[in-house]
């Protein structure tokens, strides 16, 4: 009797997951006892951390995206398809390209994040985002004519991909401006919905004086209710107004409809043990991601360390032993603090992160992973 092993979402999660299980269950997979099968909405592997770029003219999307299956082991079937229903009970999923349900014995969950702009009124006509691909491009135009005004970078609700992400940009557009000599011209503000500029509190209590010595202004406690494109006013829930001239915004983030309908979770978010990574909900369900409600950052680091401890779980559970591989929260994150400098973090549940001093060569270091990122997704880093 075979086991059925399906993965939704071929992010990094979902690709390094495949990749190690079929060199965990090499030995199964080849005789036939093991099958695994990756249901991805679309042929192509995003590396979304490029975009972060984009806006700079420093990388193309295309950067970003490679094809699935030239990256995942040739034994892992790939499917094109989006997965409309979960049926946890009857342990299959409905997708739009077979009416018949596809059934699994273990199912990992690796949808991600999708951007909810539409619960802000206006921000989609009124602010610009690198958070998706369209959108770093549409920023780059408005980024190479801005010669003067005000510049608000305005975090609009929390968990969202890539924390560091939202300061990144804050700190490389202040450097990024001063190169070309217009910084003088150029106001710009740093809001946060928290009472802090960083989720984390360690993160916030480095990044503050950075943002401060970089005449960033910063609004903490910021929680943005609407947006007036028209007049170039962004209003917070607390009744401040910020008038601007471009406003880069984090949207609002959810996962997919189906986890909540599944009932799995709420916003999309897969309710887990954090250190087993199983669904609360469910028997015989993971979660790895942005998708697991862990608490931890939505990064991609956090994906490639979980996907470590799913392989060795599925494995043990496939065999018919006791699994005890457990996710320690460990995550790593490049922060860039300019154009040409960066700093580097790590921790877990157990140990705060203390952000190293910047420097030039760990920002050479994350472009070089950017340009390596592609062979931790093929499993062999």
């Amino acid at each position: 009797m075979t086991d059925d092993i399906v993965i939704i979402g071929g992010g990094t999660g979902g690709a390094v997951l495949a990749n190690d299980l079929a060199e965990r269950l090499d030995d199964e997979i080849d005789a036939g006892e093991v099958r695994v099968r990756l249901l991805n909405d679309g042929p192509d592997h995003v590396y979304k951390p490029v975009w972060l770029y984009v806006p700079f003219g420093k990388r193309e999307p295309a950067d970003g995206r490679r094809p699935l299956r030239e990256l995942i082991d040739n034994r892992i079937e790939i499917e094109d398809t989006r997965v409309t229903e979960i049926d946890t009970d009857a342990k299959q999923l409905q997708t739009t390209t077979d009416a018949t349900p596809i059934g699994y014995d273990h199912l990992v969950v690796g949808t991600g994040s999708t951007l909810a702009s539409d619960e802000v009124p206006g921000l989609q006509e009124g602010g610009h985002d690198f958070y998706s691909e369209d959108g770093s491009l549409a920023l780059r135009e408005e980024l190479l004519s801005f010669t003067e005004g005000h510049l608000v970078l305005s975090v609009i609700g929390s968990p969202h991909m890539c924390p560091a992400a939202p300061l990144e940009f804050s700190f490389m557009t202040d450097d990024w401006f001063r190169k070309r000599g217009l910084r003088e011209d150029i106001e710009i503000t740093y809001t946060y919905p928290i009472q802090r500029v960083h989720g984390n509190a360690q993160i916030a209590e480095w990044a503050r004086p950075l943002l401060e010595e970089r005449d960033i202004t910063i609004e903490t406690f910021f929680n943005a209710e609407s947006v007036e494109p028209d007049e170039g006013v962004l209003t917070s829930m607390e009744g401040t107004e910020l008038d601007y001239d471009l406003l880069v915004a984090i949207p609002p983030h959810r996962g997919v409809d189906i986890i909540e309908d599944a009932g799995l979770g709420d916003r999309g978010w897969v309710d887990v043990d954090k250190h087993t990574l199983e669904a609360e909900h469910a028997e015989d369900v993971y979660a790895l991601g942005d998708a697991a409600a862990t608490g931890v950052p939505k990064a991609g680091s956090v994906a490639h360390y979980q996907a470590g401890t799913i392989g060795q779980r599925l494995a043990s559970e496939v065999r018919g032993q006791v699994p005890t591989a457990a996710y320690d929260g460990k995550t790593i994150c490049f922060i860039e603090t300019g154009m040409d400098s960066a700093s580097f973090v790590e921790f877990d549940y157990q140990n705060p992160p203390s952000p190293i001093a910047p420097s030039q060569s760990i920002h050479w270091s994350k472009l070089a992973y950017n340009e390596s990122y592609w062979l931790t997704a093929r499993g062999l880093i």
